[in-house]
């Protein structure tokens, strides 16, 4: 039976979660739309590619925003616009009769998945106190998680039996499942003095940043910084984010208050997030590329290689948001990062001869993974899985107890924007490593060969299967060099990791005993000198007497 508390947990799970999920699960479905629906302004492979970014970049530019929305106007009702909203262009994209018309739906799709996520982690600080706000931030945290690790098995699945229109069709019984618990059992939380005075000059300006760095860093990355497309979207978004900083040290009303980054672990938690989510982004977005072109795994068997990492975080994340909460984030989030370079150094070591996996409908005989998986890629999805149990609800709760709580959305939305903006920026900064590393690989392998040549880079590209008709000394030194360029974004990877690990050992203050005790008792309780200037903190008092 449900009560208010679980009611507002499984619509706040299930409606976030299905913007993580569409975050991934379309990757897999690309090269099926691609070739069913027709297009009459656009190359298949570019249309692809803005079905997947362009609900991205939607999504990413309107984090901020939408999160002030949701603590000026009302929490509940916000997300009740976005799921109807997210309903909705879901249905109209598996509908979609041409490339374009999908690509303009799946743009208003992002926008109505903005208004979901901020929200989602405000209404659950709303509801819950305590270690049993700990466990319901490690349920939530551990189901986003798992949805977006599971997306690419999940969309494999669905489009090789049925129809990649099925992908978006998913979300809607979702949809309808999740506007029913919102309506019966959240109830309506909101800043009662943000709606006076919003700052909507400051929405336009940071969505003009977020979205200038955002498109910089795709286009620059998928394009190899060819063209000056890349970089003059990335200087517009570095302008935009300077004068939106002004506007929110001047304004009398400001979308951010800068005061919110007084607090010691909003402000580290947010920087480790630049640099986690970074290596997240490489490692999902590069093994899925490499493990098909390169290993020869179907979708669907590529999907499956975050599977065992996936179900320890679903198993754990619960448990380990409650001891985050009774000892502590700090020591959760040092190990978790830790555990997770680990995890990728272990993939740095993958061969390329590693056996396909390919699953066929109907077979069960080919659900048994080959050796290659046991020895080479399940070590890396236990030890990655482990790492993110420990770390993802203890940085959630890290996150949400540095804000006052009236400015929960808010915060929650800052961090979102930077965990989506900044993997973008980052993986591009990655990809010219690697692209270096590919060809310069290459290179070595083929004597006389001239891969600056726009015919050989078409045929021949990092992770990818070469083009067919390609000669086959051709096809193995790019494999091998694929191999190389994979290892180096593994450790890159690695490297980012490790160092989120050190800022966070070094920069999170846990609460003392007598704060964590106040804090369990009242989230919202007695008014200390918090994140944001004089309001009550989230955090209880302990904050006010460690200076954050």
């Amino acid at each position: 039976m449900l009560d208010r508390r679980r009611g507002t947990l499984l619509a706040v799970i299930l409606g976030s979660g299905i913007v993580f999920l569409d975050s991934t699960v379309v990757n897999v479905a690309l090269k099926a739309i691609g070739q069913d629906l027709p297009s009459t302004f656009l190359g298949t492979l570019e249309g692809q590619t803005y079905v997947y970014n362009g609900y991205l970049l939607s999504l990413s530019a309107l984090l901020i925003l939408a999160g002030a929305l949701a603590d000026a106007f009302g929490r509940r009702r916000i997300f009740l616009v976005g799921l109807a909203g997210f309903g909705v262009t879901s249905a109209l994209c598996g509908l979609a009769p041409s490339l374009e018309a999908l690509i303009l739906v799946r743009v208003v799709q992002g926008a109505a998945g903005a208004l979901l996520v901020p929200g989602s982690l405000a209404l659950l600080t709303a509801a819950f106190e305590g270690e049993e706000l700990g466990r319901a931030f490690g349920l939530w945290a551990g189901a986003s998680a798992a949805t977006t690790i599971l997306g690419p098995f999940i969309g494999g699945v669905l489009v090789q039996a049925l129809s990649w229109r099925a992908v978006f069709f998913l979300n809607v019984p979702l949809v309808v499942v999740a506007l029913w618990a919102t309506w019966r059992f959240v109830a309506e939380s909101r800043d009662e003095e943000a709606g006076r005075h919003f700052d909507w000059l400051g929405s336009v300006v940071v969505a003009v940043a977020v979205g200038g760095l955002a498109f910089g860093a795709i286009y620059g990355q998928q394009h190899e910084w060819r063209d000056a497309v890349g970089p003059i979207f990335l200087a517009v978004g570095a302008l935009a984010t300077g004068l939106f900083l002004v506007l929110m040290a001047r304004g009398r009303s400001p979308l951010v208050p800068l005061g919110l980054f007084r607090s010691r672990n909003f402000a580290v938690t947010n920087l480790t997030t630049f640099l986690i989510y970074g290596a997240l982004y490489v490692t999902f977005y590069e093994l899925a590329i490499f493990s098909q072109g390169v290993l020869g795994y179907s979708a669907a068997a590529a999907g499956l290689v975050g599977l065992p990492g996936s179900l320890l975080l679903a198993l754990f994340s619960s448990r380990i948001g409650r001891l985050g909460v009774r000892l502590g984030p700090r020591r959760f989030m040092a190990a978790g990062p830790f555990l997770m370079a680990l995890g990728l150094l272990w993939a740095a070591r993958l061969p390329a001869g590693s056996a396909a996996w390919v699953l066929e409908p109907g077979d069960l005989a080919s659900y048994v993974p080959p050796a290659g998986y046991l020895v080479d890629l399940l070590p890396f999805s236990l030890l990655f899985g482990c790492g993110l149990a420990l770390m993802v609800a203890p940085l959630t709760t890290a996150l949400m107890t540095s804000v006052p709580q009236r400015r929960a959305a808010l915060g929650s939305a800052i961090n979102n924007a930077i965990s989506r903006v900044g993997p973008q920026i980052a993986g591009a900064l990655i990809f010219v490593a690697i692209t270096a590393s590919f060809y310069g690989s290459l290179g070595a392998r083929v004597p006389g060969l001239d891969t600056s040549s726009e015919a050989l880079r078409h045929a021949v590209a990092p992770f990818n299967a070469p083009d067919p008709g390609t000669p086959a000394a051709l096809v193995a030194a790019a494999r091998s060099a694929s191999t190389d360029a994979f290892h180096l974004a593994m450790e890159i990877a690695a490297g980012l990791l490790l160092a989120g690990a050190a800022l966070n050992l070094a920069g999170i203050r846990d609460p003392s005993p007598a704060g964590a005790d106040a804090s369990v008792a009242s989230p919202s309780g007695p008014a200390a000198a918090g994140a944001g200037g004089d309001e009550p903190s989230v955090a209880g008092p302990a904050e006010a007497r460690t200076g954050e």
